[in-house]
């Protein structure tokens, strides 16, 4: 992976801006610690930063090709991994080829087919594209958002980079947030209204969109949503081709020209790509497959079960571990590490996020790291098969986002003046009930849906374009500014898009959660891997982390320039953190964050006040 940069305009002469470009790449160094490039023209510039996984000794970029008086640049952050028919099929067209890299092959593609070379793609990515002949550029990125894109207009130009700490580099964009920023922070955090950049200039584009720049101006389109369709296949064909696209998923997504790891919990979903992965290097002459897990110092004497982690994994690790043979690392965390990295997930966010779960995986991936620079992760099963509590629970009658319902909570922590502000529960209001009106329905003729399958459709819609691109954007910042790039295949497209429209019923297969799942996968897995109810990543259950956060807390709380002072009322968040029942407090995101959670997001909420100087417009 990599990370991009640009900045279009058609007054200032772009050949005199490259520190700017430079300083701006630069900020993205974490995500391409291997390499660096800048092109220059006099309405164009691009810049980029490399980690290289496809082909090493070539695809340097930004990436020129010229035919003619044409020239064409790319620059590009992700992985196609159909990049190999591409190639077969350009070349058939006329094109010829100097590397073995994906950046060449998507470069002739947008020659051929511009636009159109969007559906053709299967990958994460996002990247921007200049002709220079045209005198036009465009971005795009992926289906499902797997890899970042921000953008910001300007009186007469377009800029636009991987992260937000690049944008706000450029001397035109302030770190300025306005009342819907705010309120995105307050009331939905650390998830966010798909494509708002919280920065009051900022954008973010969304999934499956593309964005073109033209002296005409700018033009936004879409080449790819979840679309509604009738399921007509039965129950054994489903629970097959199910098996299939994972399968094919797994397998592509498994090149790479540099060392590969396998992220391993132990739970379905991670076991599961383990295993077709391990399947498909059987035979190969290569090293054992890698696997990693993470876990806490002395997690076992304080773990204790719950509804939302019923079980711990270290059993369920070993289980696979002797099952597949791999060659395993575990990676344990000290809870002091674990506090003291929390400012640095603010920083490779750049914004306030996970709390301890961004910290403990971005401690987890600069570990990693050290023995592989792909991993390949279990995200997006849930959200795409139906294994959060919240799709059996009363609150699946979609009366609110199902993994943020304590809005009261979060307004009742806000001062008096910031509550009047904000209007947090009337915000949250809009925003939910803009989402529900995005969810695709049947066509006009109908369809034999039942009142579940579409209220289940509208809740599955919800998690995989609000819920899940909290924990893609997590994967994403916390990997990569660790150099470490994530594969996620069960954000395959096609996967995807056949799920989706799968009724129901015969998702809970067997009147389980993700049931549709374990069945695709009999035969693949241990029964008592297969079996096993969802436990999400691992969070820290020990008390010494509770302790040094409701310490910081207070501490901050004391500290009379504490830019989050005017934001809270102070009196309940004292009182709040000197309780003794803060580990005890009900999750008020997710399935992870509950009250040590909720501090430690005050706390990172102060650092990105502070650090980024954010001023509030």
């Amino acid at each position: 992976m990599c990370g991009i940069t640009g900045w279009l305009d058609w007054q200032q002469n772009m050949l005199e801006k490259a520190l700017i470009i430079e300083q701006m790449s630069d900020a993205l160094t974490a995500r391409g610690p291997d390499g660096s490039g800048v092109w220059l023209s006099p309405r164009c510039a691009f810049g980029h930063r490399r980690l290289s996984v496809i082909d090493p000794a070539n695809g340097a970029q930004p990436m020129v090709f010229r035919q003619g008086e044409r020239t064409y640049v790319i620059t590009y952050n992700g992985e196609l991994y159909n990049a190999g028919e591409l190639r077969r099929e350009l070349e058939n067209l006329g094109h010829r080829f100097q590397t073995n890299c994906d950046t060449e092959v998507l470069l002739h593609a947008c020659i051929e087919w511009g636009k159109q070379a969007l559906p053709k793609l299967n990958g994460i990515f996002a990247f921007a594209y200049w002709d220079d002949g045209e005198q036009k550029a465009w971005i795009a990125r992926d289906r499902l958002g797997v890899k970042p894109l921000f953008y910001a207009e300007l009186t007469d130009g377009l800029v636009f980079a991987s992260e937000l700490k690049a944008l706000l580099l450029h001397p035109a964009i302030k770190a300025e947030v306005s009342a819907d920023g705010m309120a995105e922070i307050w009331g939905l955090g650390p998830a966010r209204t798909p494509g708002h950049g919280i920065f009051r200039q900022i954008k973010e584009l969304r999934p499956g969109r593309w964005l073109e720049f033209s002296r005409q101006g700018v033009r936004e389109g879409s080449y790819w949503d979840l679309q509604y369709s009738e399921h007509t296949d039965d129950e054994a064909t489903t629970i097959a081709h199910v098996g299939a696209l994972l399968q094919a998923a797994a397998r592509k997504q498994l090149i790479a020209d540099v060392p590969l790891c396998m992220f391993l919990s132990g739970g379905l979903d991670s076991s599961a790509l383990t295993a077709l992965a391990a399947a498909s290097k059987a035979g190969s002459i290569e090293e054992r497959l890698r696997t990693c897990s993470v876990d806490y110092e002395e997690q076992a004497r304080f773990f204790s079960a719950h509804a939302f982690q019923p079980d711990s994994d270290a059993a369920y690790i070993a289980k696979m571990r002797d099952f597949l043979n791999t060659e395993h690392h575990m990676i344990e965390l000290s809870n002091e590490r674990l506090f003291e990295a929390l400012s640095d997930a603010v920083h490779a966010r750049d914004l306030p996020g996970m709390a301890d779960i961004d910290a403990s995986l971005m401690l987890f991936c600069r570990e990693i790291k050290k023995i592989a620079t792909v991993a390949i992760s279990g995200e997006a099963a849930d959200e795409i098969f139906g294994g959060y509590p919240w799709f059996r629970t009363s609150i699946a009658e979609l009366s609110t986002f199902p993994w943020a319902p304590a809005v009261d909570f979060r307004e009742r922590i806000l001062s008096t003046e910031a509550r009047e502000r904000l209007q947090l529960k009337a915000y949250v209001a809009r925003r939910y009930s803009e989402a529900l009106a995005e969810v695709p329905v049947p066509h006009p003729h109908g369809s034999n849906d039942s009142a579940e399958d579409t209220r289940m459709r509208a809740l599955t819609y919800l998690n995989i374009t609000r819920f899940m691109p909290v924990l893609l954007e997590r994967k994403d910042r916390m990997s990569m500014a660790c150099g470490l790039e994530v594969r996620v295949p069960f954000c395959d497209h096609e996967l995807v898009e056949y799920v989706f429209n799968i009724p129901w019923s015969l998702k809970q297969h067997g009147g389980r959660e993700k049931g549709l799942l374990r069945a695709a996968l009999k035969g693949v897995l241990p029964d008592d891997v297969l079996w096993r109810k969802k436990s999400p990543y691992p969070k820290t259950h020990h008390p010494l982390y509770t302790t040094l956060v409701k310490q910081a807390t207070l501490e901050m709380l004391a500290d009379r320039n504490a830019p989050i002072l005017p934001w809270i009322d102070t009196a309940v968040v004292r009182q709040f953190a000197a309780s003794e029942d803060v580990s005890s407090h009900s999750p008020w995101f997710g399935q992870l964050m509950s009250g040590p959670q909720f501090l430690a997001y005050l706390l990172q909420m102060n650092t990105w006040l502070r650090d980024y100087k954010v001023s509030f417009v």
